[in-house]
């Protein structure tokens, strides 16, 4: 399959007209657009909401200038800022004009790789902008955070089904209201995963959309745990990867909702929604994600 038949690939925004925003992201980047300059900036969402997307638009349609691009998440440590960074950010530019330095998932940065990033801001400011990328903005230390303007990418609902809707037209996808609605009710605001699923849909002859039902899987695993099923609990967790995606932080949010809406008195849901909070926070620590999601069920007072 080559990178154009990739549906995400292949309706990735490459202008600033191409790409969803909110109203008030969009007048600010056109505004952008028509001076040329940009100060320090971070983009906070979740994923697959346009972060990365707008800030490459940034540097190839709105500026045009010369950039770096780092993935903060494999490049994290203190070295990548005192090599790569430093090494671009001090040189003047090519043309003359500012440089940018694009930095995604800088929550990935470790403590002390931020620190270094905060001076080097200051420093080059008068050669370099920087453009962050971040998931978590508690990850962000509040210094760096005070440098930079802040967008919380959001969008309305109504623009994201629209821009489904553009796909499936244009790519002819044969599908009624209700497998859409479903579709968009599981992605929505993650456009990569919409478009794939998407795709995966049409790919597969027009079959129901595999759609997670996190009350229905989370009704069976507290049922197995009333039970003292629990090796039968951890099967039901692996054998749904697939549907949730393999996204913990994500099946967490749910958890959370379902307990906080579920009928259980409100001792029991204190404790529980404490419970969910505590192995939650440790998601974004710990080796191994699905044995975190395991305990986190088993420690549950049902």
């Amino acid at each position: 399959m080559e990178i154009s038949d990739i549906w995400c690939e292949k309706y990735r925004p490459s202008t600033l007209d191409d790409i969803v925003l909110n109203k008030t992201a969009r007048t600010y980047f056109n505004t952008v657009q028509q001076e040329k300059n940009i100060p320090n900036v971070l983009f906070v969402g979740k994923p697959g909401i346009g972060k990365t997307s707008l800030a490459k638009i940034i540097v190839k349609d709105i500026l045009k200038c010369q950039y770096l691009y780092i993935n903060a998440s494999d490049e994290n440590g203190i070295d990548t800022i005192r090599t790569k960074v430093l090494n671009f950010a001090q040189t003047q530019s090519l043309f003359g004009s500012i440089k940018v330095i694009i930095l995604d998932e800088c929550d990935g940065l470790s403590i002390d790789a931020q620190k270094a990033l905060r001076n080097s801001i200051e420093e080059y400011h008068d050669l370099t902008r920087f453009v962050l990328t971040a998931n978590y903005k508690h990850k962000i230390i509040p210094a760096l955070q005070s440098r930079c303007q802040i967008f919380d990418i959001s969008y309305d609902k109504t623009d994201y089904i629209s821009k489904l809707i553009s796909i499936v037209k244009a790519e002819n996808v044969k599908i009624n209201k209700e497998q859409f609605t479903s579709i968009i009710d599981s992605c929505y605001p993650d456009f990569r995963k919409g478009i794939n699923t998407l795709q995966k849909f049409n790919l597969s002859g027009g079959g129901e959309p595999e759609i997670f039902n996190n009350v229905e899987f989370f009704d069976g695993l507290l049922d197995l745990l009333r039970n003292k099923k629990y090796t039968t609990i951890r099967k039901n967790i692996i054998k749904n990867e697939a549907v949730f995606n393999n996204d913990y932080d994500e099946l967490f949010k749910h958890l959370f909702n379902y307990i906080y809406d579920c009928n259980l008195t409100e001792d029991k849901k204190r404790d529980c929604l404490i419970t969910v909070s505590r192995y939650f926070y440790q998601n974004s620590q710990c080796i191994d994600q699905e044995i975190n999601f395991y305990s986190c069920i088993l420690d549950l007072k049902i």
